[in-house]
């Protein structure tokens, strides 16, 4: 590996981080373990949810709205997540368009991030042809973080809302050992645990889907295969972006 070592995130000018996702549950497969590291090192951590989550189990969509985000509140308190912000776009259809761009820049607006995590926005994965609405989400964040620093996109939210324009440095998107990732978060040991817990805290979403894994028994294996690319026995990865970076000719 000598060489080769993915290098860490330059976290010690992290002082807010946004993530923006499209479910309940979609921070707490291996993210929510670099989320407890940074808010454990003073970092303030926003998650905005874009759908409820109502189209994810067989109950009543309203009745599992209620439940899914109620848990995803306890996720949130495992991984010491305070700002919590969830929307009501619908599950399983999540459109991309000018009105998802709007609700991200207002929170983008809003939170005042220096730093924005988006899902990825690839139709295929390594694990396969990923879900509509992650890549929705994925496409409507990465323009709305630049929608958010132009006060012309958007400007009822200056004009009327009392917002001011805003501009993120960092963009930061999930990574995959060897598929792309240029940084990556050490979460070894109590972040790792944390993470896991904050998985299990969607106990009655994870108990509706058929043959789920037990967070415990496949977070950690996961997590120590990208902590490899990092030579540490276990990490998150990412892919980075520097927007005030200046232009490589």
């Amino acid at each position: 590996m000598a060489g080769m070592t993915l290098p860490p995130l330059p976290e010690e000018s992290f002082r807010r981080v946004l993530c923006v996702v499209a479910h309940p549950d979609d921070m707490e497969y291996g993210t929510s373990a670099a989320v407890a590291r940074w808010t454990e090192r003073g970092i303030e951590v926003g998650y905005l949810l874009l759908t409820r989550g109502e189209a994810g189990m067989p109950n009543a969509p309203e009745e599992t709205a209620r439940l899914r985000v109620a848990e995803q509140q306890a996720a949130c308190a495992v991984v010491g997540v305070g700002h919590l912000t969830v929307l009501e776009h619908p599950d399983g259809v999540l459109v991309y368009g000018l009105d998802l761009r709007r609700d991200i820049c207002r929170e983008i607006r809003r939170f005042k991030p220096d730093v924005v995590f988006g899902s990825g926005f690839d139709v295929e994965t390594p694990y396969g042809f990923d879900q509509a609405d992650h890549r929705a989400a994925g496409l409507a964040t990465l323009d709305a973080v630049r929608d958010a620093g132009n006060r012309w996109v958007f400007p009822d939210q200056i004009d009327d809302e009392g917002l001011e324009p805003h501009s993120a440095r960092w963009y930061i998107t999930p990574g995959l050992p060897g598929s792309g990732a240029t940084h990556g978060v050490d979460v070894t040991g109590d972040p790792l645990r944390r993470g896991v817990a904050s998985l299990e805290a969607h106990a009655e979403y994870l108990a509706a889907l058929p043959d789920h894994p037990a967070p415990a028994d496949f977070i950690p294996k996961f997590l120590a295969m990208s902590g490899e690319a990092m030579g540490v026995e276990h990490a998150v990865l990412f892919r980075a972006h520097d927007l005030q970076a200046p232009p490589e000719f």
